[in-house]
């Protein structure tokens, strides 16, 4: 099939060369030597001219005359030919000669054109050889000055655009080898960066959280100053702008490095190194000091670091495209929050200073005030403020001692700054004693006022912690009030219990604290009203918790009074100890008998103590001192009925029943005396009715009368129990007191016959 096509080519160049012009016919000739069987065109072209010689032998033999004429003709010519070549050969040597210089002319054109050609192509070459170059030391300027992300950008161009164009030297070569190694060494050297910065920023992070707390203390300071005048908030220092935290930090290496990764195709390995970097620095910054508690300045530290480290990430967050995402700074901040406030928990249980309590509870809010600010959930954080309230609480209580220093002695006032200095302290409201001239003393010890104080400085310090802790009104009322009841029913109550039941305490101090804590009860709407003014919430509210302090203090007060007739009683006691009688005394003489000495110094005993109960409110004074001294009288009669009946004393004369009759007679008469205002008549007397009657129906041998008027209600003898009487009086007597045995024995029987069937064995 080639050979088909290559014979008909040959045909057609062959026609054309037949048809064509001689001066035409070099392209003919170039496309057969062009070609690759210019030697069949050969013997083409051969028989071609045979056949053209057979045809021109053919011809000539046709036209033999015509030709010989034409030989002839040319013979002539031949002649003229000579002289034209003569003449063509000196005009050709002529020409050859001046053509000398333009073939040297020409040849000089030629070399400046092939050097023209190679300066072009020099030329050509260089404009793609020398951006490459110009590439490259703009990579080496970049990789000098460490700006390697645009280095990064400048290799990439280098290797993809410039370096292709460039075309396959040596130079080229090198560098395309020198790539890698470039690429590693800005890879390497990003990432060293990168450790600095992270480094940095964990030794810096409470200098970078002190700062972010400090731009949002001023933030807050600003909206509260916005309606300031101008040339306030200009001639002040408040106007002074707070760096932002980022300002402290130079994120670049973090951006920088980001990018390098990004166009490495490694961005995946660089955020999980980062993020594993940034957990690790996480568990660190999160990890207190043990001796964290012992100063406010290591729970400042310890709160700069972790602010520190949450206003980084969250930039980061917010200036680069997924480095970190919300998802994994919320995971670090849960877990941040669960070890923080356990190690909140821990540290603080530690603390026993409530003024570093307070002061940890700002932190704490400006802590969590700030981390709010940046969109961090913070609710975990109140509800731990509000569990340490309770710990507040009761540091407070723990602190809270106003007894161990008063000398439960009235205040004694000598001019009137003194007085308005304690009024001031106390509210007493007493108009007869605003009357009365100075120097005059205030009812109250040292303890009325400072207890009232203390307890305002407590709520105050409740009403402090609350502060901040985005609390309703309502809420800090009930809150306060909660505490306060806690004060009241818990510390103080034991307070003054032990300053009640403790050993030593004289008649005198529970007198005072009666009369304190009388004050102090009256003092309680008080109490409700401060409470009430300080939160704005109306003590009459349906949800307000009322205050205890009316049953504390009446609680106290009454345990105060009980104590009082107790120590009374146990004085008496004392006294009682001392009595001396002669149970085998013979009867006295003509003459009255005296009381005991014992018995007349415990009667001046009494009228001295009930002489203190003046001092009591006009309220108290008169229940508390009539129940004193109804109970000590009782107390007397009992302790010398039980010294008669005493199973010890084995007999009793009529003598030792005088003496002791003249002892009841002392008392009588202290109690007809009146030694406490209010009892109504005789009431007194009642105390010593039934050692009365006893006594009276032995000294008298009234027995007649007794077992006459025996079950009446008007019987004389109407509190004489026939048991005391026959059991405890009767076998005591001694023998020569009873001669008239007959009629004692009459006595028995009848004493005998009222009482029920079997009484009389169990008797005897």
């Amino acid at each position: 099939m080639a050979s088909v096509e290559t014979a008909a080519e040959h045909e057609r160049i062959l026609r054309e060369i037949e048809s064509t012009d001689t001066n035409c016919i070099g392209p003919t000739l170039r496309s057969v030597y062009d070609g690759q069987e210019h030697g069949l065109f050969m013997e083409k072209l051969d028989v071609r001219i045979r056949n053209h010689d057979r045809e021109i032998e053919k011809m000539c033999n046709h036209h033999f005359q015509g030709f010989v004429d034409s030989i002839t003709e040319l013979l002539k010519v031949r002649g003229e030919a000579q002289k034209l070549k003569s003449q063509v050969t000196e005009t050709n040597g002529r020409l050859q000669d001046d053509g000398k210089e333009l073939m040297g002319s020409m040849e000089e054109l030629q070399k400046c054109r092939v050097q023209q050609r190679n300066i072009a192509s020099t030329i050509d070459k260089l404009s793609h050889c020398l951006p490459v170059l110009e590439m490259y030391s703009r990579l080496q300027e970049q990789m000098r000055a460490k700006r390697y992300y645009p280095a990064l950008r400048t290799l990439e161009l280098l290797e993809h655009t410039c370096l292709p164009r460039a075309g396959q030297y040596r130079f080229c070569s090198i560098m395309a080898e020198n790539i890698p190694m470039l690429r590693t060494q800005i890879r390497d050297t990003a990432m060293t960066q990168l450790r600095d910065f992270l480094e940095s920023i964990r030794k810096h992070s409470d200098k970078i959280g002190e700062t972010a707390i400090r731009q949002h203390r001023a933030y807050n300071g600003a909206i509260v100053c916005c309606h300031m005048p101008i040339e306030e908030e200009e001639g002040g220092g408040g106007g002074r702008c707070v760096p932002g935290a980022q300002d402290l930090v130079d994120f670049s290496p973090v951006y920088r490095c980001l990018h390098i990764y990004t166009v490495l195709g490694l961005r995946d390995v660089f955020e999980n190194y980062y993020r594993k970097q940034r957990r690790k620095q996480a568990r660190l910054v999160l990890q207190p000091h043990s001796n964290m508690h012992e100063t406010l300045e290591g729970y400042r530290r310890y709160f700069n670091q972790i602010v520190g480290f949450f206003v980084v990430e969250d930039h980061v967050l917010h200036t680069t495209q997924g480095l970190v995402n919300r998802a994994y700074v919320e995971e670090l901040w849960e877990l941040a929050l669960s070890k923080l406030i356990a190690a909140l928990r821990t540290h603080s249980s530690y603390c026993d200073n409530p003024d570093l309590v307070l002061d940890l509870k700002n932190l704490i809010v400006l802590f969590a005030d700030t981390l709010q600010g940046y969109g961090f959930p913070v609710s975990q954080l109140f509800d731990m403020l509000l569990e340490m309230r309770e710990q507040y609480g009761e540091i407070l209580l723990k602190r809270w001692n106003v007894l161990d220093q008063d000398n439960f002695s009235p205040i004694p006032v000598s001019t009137e700054e003194e007085y308005k200095h304690y009024t001031a302290q106390f509210p007493l409201q007493d108009p007869e004693l605003d009357k009365l001239p100075f120097p005059k003393k205030l009812p109250f010890s040292e303890f009325v006022p400072k207890v009232y104080c203390q307890l305002k400085e407590f709520i105050y310090a409740c009403l402090k912690y609350s502060e901040d802790l985005h609390l309703s009104s309502t809420e800090v009322d009930d809150m306060i009030r909660k505490s306060t009841n806690l004060l009241l029913t818990r510390t103080l109550s034991h307070c003054l219990q032990y300053a009640i039941k403790k050993k030593n305490v004289g008649l005198a101090e529970l007198v005072q604290v009666i009369i304190n804590t009388t004050h102090l009860e009256q003092s309680c709407h008080f109490l409700e009203e401060f409470i009430s003014n300080i939160t704005n919430v109306p003590p009459d509210s349906a949800n307000a918790t009322k205050l205890y302090g009316t049953s504390t203090f009446k609680d106290a007060r009454h345990a105060a009074e009980a104590e009082i007739y107790t120590n009374l009683n146990a004085k008496i006691d004392q006294f009682l100890q001392l009595a001396n009688y002669d149970w085998m005394a013979a009867a006295p003489g003509g003459g009255a008998l005296e009381a005991s000495d014992y018995l007349v110094d415990l009667i001046a005993f009494l009228k001295s103590t009930f002489s203190v109960f003046t001092n009591l409110p006009v309220s108290t004074s008169g229940k508390v001192a009539q129940t004193a001294c109804m109970s000590a009288c009782k107390h007397i009669s009992t302790s010398l009925t039980e010294l008669l009946l005493d199973p010890e004393v084995r007999q009793i004369s009529i003598g030792a029943l005088h003496q002791l009759n003249a002892d009841v007679q002392e008392c009588e008469g202290f109690a007809r005396a009146g030694p406490v205002a209010g009892f109504q008549g005789d009431t007194l007397l009642l105390a010593f009715s039934d050692l009365r009657q006893l006594l009276e129906l032995f000294t008298q041998w009234d027995w007649s009368a007794y077992l006459a008027d025996y079950g009446k209600p008007s019987c004389k003898y109407l509190r004489v129990n026939p048991h005391t009487a026959l059991n405890n009086v009767f076998p005591q007597f001694r023998k020569p007191d009873r001669d008239r045995q007959k009629l004692i024995d009459a006595i028995l029987k009848q004493l005998l016959s009222p009482l029920p069937a079997g009484s009389a064995a169990t008797l005897f």
